[in-house]
């Protein structure tokens, strides 16, 4: 008789099983939609840099005379004018 599971022990085994594969089940829900917003996420951030970069203002810092709006950076204190 020692080998033997009774019927109780079935029925528990049942029920853990089934709740695990409940468990399992909510959590790849909950994974799926985490995974949705991320992507939805990166998409915008994606987008929102594909824009050209905005011109700087007078007084903004600068390399060149094209990162100005007003097209005059002045190269020695690197801020456009």
């Amino acid at each position: 008789m020692r080998g033997q599971l009774s019927v109780e022990m079935l029925v528990i085994l049942v029920i853990i099983l089934s709740l695990a594969a409940l468990v399992a089940s909510v959590l790849l829900k909950s994974a799926n939609k985490a995974a949705d917003k991320v992507e939805q996420k990166t998409e915008s951030v994606l987008n929102a840099s594909d824009k050209p970069y905005a011109a700087g203002a007078a007084g903004d810092y600068c390399a060149t005379d094209s990162d100005c709006r007003s097209g005059s950076c002045n190269t020695y204190s690197s801020k456009c004018l």
